[in-house]
């Protein structure tokens, strides 16, 4: 997965970040519902027309929704999908699970934060608690282990969840690659490390001594970071805090139907130098 880049020569636009990205190639998405994911960088990937994609994320919605909606996804492994707030379901992605236009590994958020961490930690698979009495085991053919301490207990095990990438959109990175986010990480630490390689789009770029100062507040060490690109913004429509909210009236006018609709809302992304 390496592309060369190295020491403190990492940074590129979002369109050669997510020209980094094959078909059929596993991403993990940071951020959750419509805070602080990496949307710029999914709109470019629809943008280059990718195919075949595998989705990884606990929590997905607007982004997930669009890479269904523009025929970019190929399978989802995902806890709940939802557009959150005012906008209930996420309908394009609804559509394509059940036309079989995607492939879905369904989830609760618990059990494939248990598939990256057994990824993480360099075991085959990781127990989850929660699951007994759920139909998800079954569906996905997992398996329950006796409890080899004796207490008589089961406990259910997912197997590794390894991506190819995990893509997060950050606060801030340095020109090393450091990387920091402001206010929850939600589950973006965890694809970090599970993930082969990390890439990342960052609301700015700022000097390393910011990083110096406060080790303890780096989220992903730059040695774990290919590649990233700063695009202000690059959360919209969703929010970045305490840079900016949610766009509510842009995601209203994302869900109209027609490909006008699409277009419209892709002209107008900031990676695209649109006006919002």
């Amino acid at each position: 997965m390496s592309s060369g880049f190295s020491g403190k020569h990492k940074r590129v636009s979002v369109q050669e970040l997510a020209a980094m990205v094959s078909d059929g190639t596993s991403l993990a998405l940071g951020g959750s519902f419509l805070h602080r994911g990496p949307f710029s960088f999914v709109r470019e990937l629809i943008r280059q027309k990718k195919r075949g994609l595998e989705i990884i994320k606990q929590s997905p919605g607007y982004d997930i929704d669009i890479l269904c909606r523009a025929g970019v996804a190929g399978k989802l492994r995902a806890g709940i999908v939802a557009m959150e707030g005012n906008f209930g379901l996420a309908p394009y992605y609804r559509r394509a699970i059940e036309s079989g236009q995607v492939e879905l590994e369904e989830h609760a958020c618990a059990s494939l934060t248990a598939g990256l961490r057994a990824a993480a930690f360099g075991v085959p698979f990781q127990p989850c608690g929660g699951l007994h009495g759920s139909e998800i085991p079954a569906l996905n053919g997992w398996k329950c282990l006796d409890d080899p301490y004796g207490k008589g207990d089961s406990v259910w095990v997912i197997p590794s969840i390894q991506p190819d990438y995990a893509v997060i959109h950050a606060s801030e990175v340095d020109e090393w690659g450091n990387v920091r986010v402001a206010g929850t990480a939600h589950w973006d630490r965890i694809m970090s490390r599970a993930a082969k390689s990390v890439l990342v789009v960052a609301e700015k770029e700022v000097d390393s001594s910011v990083f110096a100062a406060e080790p303890e507040a780096t989220l992903v060490p730059y040695f774990m970071v290919e590649a990233y690109a700063v695009v202000q913004g690059g959360a919209w429509p969703g929010s970045c805090w305490p840079d900016y909210e949610i766009d509510y009236p842009a995601v209203e006018a994302y869900l109209q139907p027609g490909d006008e609709s699409l277009a419209a809302h892709l002209a107008v992304g900031p990676e695209a130098g649109g006006s919002k």
